[in-house]
């Protein structure tokens, strides 16, 4: 998908952290933290909380989703009532994932704001967080509510269903015997015994 807005606006999303950390690095004593969830556990998290229809439907409709996108529907994107709208759409089609991508990640950014905010300083200082617009109503909303106990929760990973391990191991064992079915079938016979 990121790869499809790049090709389409000609620009990288995520500019304006790039932009962010340029700016950073020419402040003295800048303290630069990164405070989103790593990708890896929101990925893992967003996969466990879809069922397998869901998954499925949600690779097809990644796969056959060729919108095209223009640098005035990201302007538009920009406007709370049209980004509250598209929030609300895909929470419509996947509730999930919107708890995963947004809400969670809410959460979690507004607790290392807070964090941030908090430590202690030998000198004034300002605390600057750059985050996706459709992230800073739920900062606002949650700023001051979350508590470290609020963020464990945020970082486990689901283990595999048990549906999901037999469909895992199913699809190995098939792949493997697929392949050694293929070299019975390829070795010249006279090589076999």
């Amino acid at each position: 998908m990121s790869a499809h807005i790049t090709r389409e606006l000609g620009m990288a999303p995520g500019g304006e952290f790039r932009r962010a950390m340029t700016e950073a690095k020419k402040i003295p004593n800048c303290i630069v933290q990164l405070g989103d969830r790593a990708i890896d556990i929101t990925m893992h998290r967003a996969i466990a909380s879809l069922s397998w229809g869901q998954t499925i439907r949600f690779i097809w409709h990644l796969l056959t989703s060729n919108q095209s996108i223009s640098v005035e529907d990201v302007e538009k994107c920009k406007q709370k009532k049209m980004l509250e709208d598209m929030l609300e759409e895909m929470a419509e089609e996947f509730p999930a994932l919107k708890r995963v991508f947004v809400v969670e990640r809410d959460m979690y950014l507004c607790h290392s704001l807070q964090v941030a905010a908090l430590q202690p300083r030998h000198e004034p200082c300002r605390i600057v967080g750059v985050v996706g617009i459709g992230h800073v109503a739920g900062i606002v909303e949650h700023w001051g509510k979350i508590q470290p106990q609020d963020i464990p929760p945020l970082l486990k990973v689901p283990p595999p269903s048990l549906s999901t391990r037999v469909i895992r191991t199913s699809v190995r064992v098939v792949f493997v015997g697929a392949l050694l079915y293929a070299g019975y079938k390829l070795i010249p016979r006279r090589w076999l015994p």
